[in-house]
């Protein structure tokens, strides 16, 4: 139990309510990570656009998004998060626990295209050291063909997962 009060979906009301039910409809059920932003439907909603922008995203693929997810959720130790992120790999991408393991001992064995491991190691270094990104980190991805909207979209997808993973840790989320 969060060390916050969560409201369940059969207790919510108004936006709540609303927003639980389109979940539930997307996921099946409402999980604790939904249920934590249960007292501020607002952020609920902000979070569910955040998640819905990222899904269909143009150029950063979904192993790349949960890549970038669980590298920053290993550096903040967030289980929740890592064990999300990885059953995605596994059971969306195909990748094995073998593959996520190695990745998360180094970034470059990512079972990703040269271009994304090169786009997930900025991200990994924005998030641990954000003034040590040089122009050339930059011009680096722009050879490979990501455009600087893509740079944002990615830098921006690792820092609203570092703020997500405070917000778990501060709160003791658990999977249910």
């Amino acid at each position: 139990m969060p060390l916050i009060r969560t409201i369940e979906p059969e207790e919510a009301t108004g936006e709540l309510a609303k927003l639980y039910q389109t979940i539930e409809a997307m996921r099946g059920s409402v999980g604790n990570n939904a249920k934590l932003f249960s007292l501020s439907p607002e952020l609920l909603r902000q979070q569910m656009d955040f998640i819905q922008f990222y899904m269909n995203h143009p150029t950063l693929s979904m192993p790349l998004l949960a890549a970038i997810r669980i590298m920053v959720s290993s550096d903040e130790e967030c289980k929740f998060c890592i064990d999300f992120n990885t059953g995605l790999l596994i059971n969306m991408a195909g990748w094995t626990l073998e593959q996520v393991t190695a990745m998360r001992k180094d970034s470059n064995t990512a079972n990703l295209p040269k271009r994304e491991i090169a786009m997930l190691n900025l991200t990994i270094k924005a998030i641990r050291n954000a003034h040590g990104v040089t122009a050339n980190d930059l011009d680096t991805l722009r050879d490979m063909e990501w455009s600087d909207a893509d740079i944002l979209d990615a830098v921006n997808h690792a820092t609203r997962m570092l703020a997500t993973d405070i917000v778990f840790n501060t709160f003791k989320i658990k999977k249910n």
